[in-house]
């Protein structure tokens, strides 16, 4: 196949892309929001809840991590410690895994992470959000809102991204970036 073929090809292949990404933004845009429960994980510290890892914050960067065991989700959280500290003054920030918390510290103490980690063992928390398959845990990122200034909700709302790619949001005054789901959590 000739150089202007191949190109005009794969313009065709980038818009068809393009195409699809706008169908899949505006699915995710009509989900309704639906409520999370105030999940308890372990630290090495003890017990604490979803609610909890706000802090001060309104928003929670929750990293779905498949443990120690990937060296793919290793080598992604490695890259956190760079940006923690600007996520940090905007959010809160929490690497979850299946890995029990005295291991989590080991492997954390090791790698040199800065971050906070939670365990997710023997809770439903990483599969209610979409991030255990057939085949095990997955990847990925939940983003969580509490918000008194959307009257859709009872006292909050989390924003959730799953790997299905749903998302909507469920408060106008509430402006949110980028394609997420939203489901409410009482806080």
């Amino acid at each position: 196949m000739q150089y202007a073929e191949t190109a005009a090809k794969l313009a065709q292949y980038r818009q068809q892309i393009a195409e699809l990404r706008n169908r899949v933004r505006e699915l995710k845009q009509s989900v309704e929001p639906e409520k999370v429960a105030d999940y308890e994980f372990s630290t090495p510290e003890g017990k604490v809840h979803l609610s909890e890892l706000f802090g001060e914050k309104q928003y929670l960067f929750v990293i779905h991590n498949m443990g120690a065991g990937c060296r793919y989700c290793t080598l992604w959280a490695d890259g956190f410690n760079g940006i923690l500290q600007h996520i940090e003054n905007r959010a809160g920030f929490v690497l979850t895994s299946p890995d029990e918390a005295a291991a989590q510290q080991k492997f954390k103490t090791g790698r040199g992470w800065r971050f906070r980690m939670v365990s997710h063992r023997d809770t439903s928390f990483a599969e209610d959000m979409g991030y255990r398959g057939k085949d095990g845990w997955l990847p990925g990122v939940s983003v969580f809102v509490k918000s008194a200034a959307c009257p859709t909700t009872a006292l909050g709302r989390a924003t959730i991204s799953a790997p299905s790619g749903i998302s909507s949001t469920c408060c106008p005054k509430v402006p949110m970036a980028g394609n997420r789901s939203t489901n409410t959590i009482d806080l």
